[in-house]
């Protein structure tokens, strides 16, 4: 192999994301060849380097790809000191250590994307990207069709603007209304503090798709494995070359 940057070996080899193992070269926590490396951008030999992570050594592993549909109620969380269940808990023993591609808050269902492959995280979160991702959302109350052009006008919030690419199939639930949205951005709880800021709080929200990928037949609490087809599709829509 030819040489490669010390976070990229590290992210491909399941270590975390490469954000994080800068965080781990920069705090000291890598070494190579028995020497600590704190220089971001430090080239290593993957046939002849031997890189550890404390007293351990790190290969580079066989990449893996999931879909899973998170019940609510899970954390995205790898650690959580209080006990309750995250949704690598869901997944089997034999799989390679896996992390969240982003992430799902506790009380939101749906589509997520599990790996050990840095990059692909990377490119699927980095906000220059902006990967659509399409959710369904139960709130409280009748919608106005003047709340649903808020919605994709953009909404001020907690110092941010936070908007919606586009609202469709708006139906009426009885003392309830569900919609489906699309968003590009990302932010913190975005949906929730949108549909709360215009006085409907959203009461179930269900992520369904990620660009290309739909929930599909995914019962809750099951996972399957990307295809390499899915795979390479959306690395190539979260290429710089189609924004």
């Amino acid at each position: 192999m030819p040489p490669v940057r010390l976070q990229k070996f590290l992210a491909e080899a399941g270590v975390g994301s490469r954000r994080a193992c800068e965080r781990l070269i920069q705090e000291g926590k890598i070494a190579v060849n028995s020497l600590t490396v704190t220089l971001l951008g430090t080239k290593i030999n993957p046939d002849a380097d031997r890189v550890t992570v404390g007293l351990k050594p790190v290969g580079v592993q066989r990449k893996v790809y999931l879909a899973l549909n998170k019940p609510a109620g899970v954390l995205c969380t790898s650690r959580d000191t209080h006990g309750r269940k995250r949704v690598l808990d869901l997944l089997p023993k034999s799989l390679p250590r896996l992390y969240t591609v982003g992430r799902l808050d506790r009380d939101t269902e749906g589509l997520l994307f599990l790996t050990n492959d840095g990059s692909f995280s990377l490119r699927l979160t980095h906000p220059r990207y902006k990967m659509p991702k399409t959710y369904l959302a139960e709130v409280e109350g009748a919608l106005t069709v003047e709340q649903t052009a808020r919605l994709i006008e953009g909404i001020p919030s907690e110092g941010q603007c936070l908007r919606a690419e586009k609202v469709f199939e708006v139906h009426d639930r009885g003392s309830n209304t569900e919609l489906q949205l699309v968003i590009r951005e990302g932010k913190k709880r975005q949906i929730r503090r949108m549909m709360k800021a215009i006085g409907h709080p959203v009461v179930r929200l269900t992520r369904l798709s990620i660009q290309s990928v739909n929930l599909g037949e995914l019962k809750t609490g099951q996972w399957r494995y990307l295809t390499d087809e899915e795979v390479r599709k959306l690395m190539h829509l979260s290429s710089p070359e189609n924004p």
